[in-house]
């Protein structure tokens, strides 16, 4: 199990996930096909073509589920028992189709749990970034994660 039990987080530890991904235009018309997201901007070339970008947007849900399950590997595989919520996500920067993303996590805070003595909540702020170093996404997300077993 790759995952980190709550012990073993530490304020202020940045972790840089080795995992990197490179979206496809199928990954994008798929994902926004599959949510029923009709939006123009992520499936329609030409209406994409007039916009400002040029060229069709991946979306952004995609985007954050893809940031966060690159993170998986080396902070909540196996130890995660729930996220319990996210906050200040924002997308400071469009993906589009052929960009290479790269995720690192900073641990924010940790807490033991005042109910179950068994966890403790882990606060982490992932980070998204694009082949050229460009922020396109950032959340803070809050996890309750298992301690070690006795």
């Amino acid at each position: 199990m790759a995952g980190l039990y709550l012990e073993e987080f530490a304020i202020g530890q940045v972790i840089r996930h080795p995992i990197t991904r490179t979206v496809t235009e199928s990954d994008n018309v798929f994902f926004s096909t599959m949510t029923m997201n009709p939006q123009p901007l992520h499936i329609d070339f030409d209406y994409a073509a007039r916009s400002e970008w040029g060229k069709p947007l991946v979306n952004s849900l995609f985007t954050l589920g893809l940031m966060i399950g690159i993170s998986v590997h080396e902070t909540t595989l196996g130890t995660i028992v729930a996220n319990l919520g996210m906050t200040d996500t924002t997308f400071p920067h469009p993906l589009f189709h052929g960009d290479t993303v790269r995720v690192e996590t900073e641990i924010r805070s940790i807490r033991e749990s005042k109910s179950k003595p068994d966890r403790g909540v882990v606060e982490m702020e992932h980070r998204a970034y694009n082949q050229h170093d460009v922020l396109v996404a950032r959340c803070v997300r809050q996890t309750m994660i298992q301690k070690r077993p006795a």
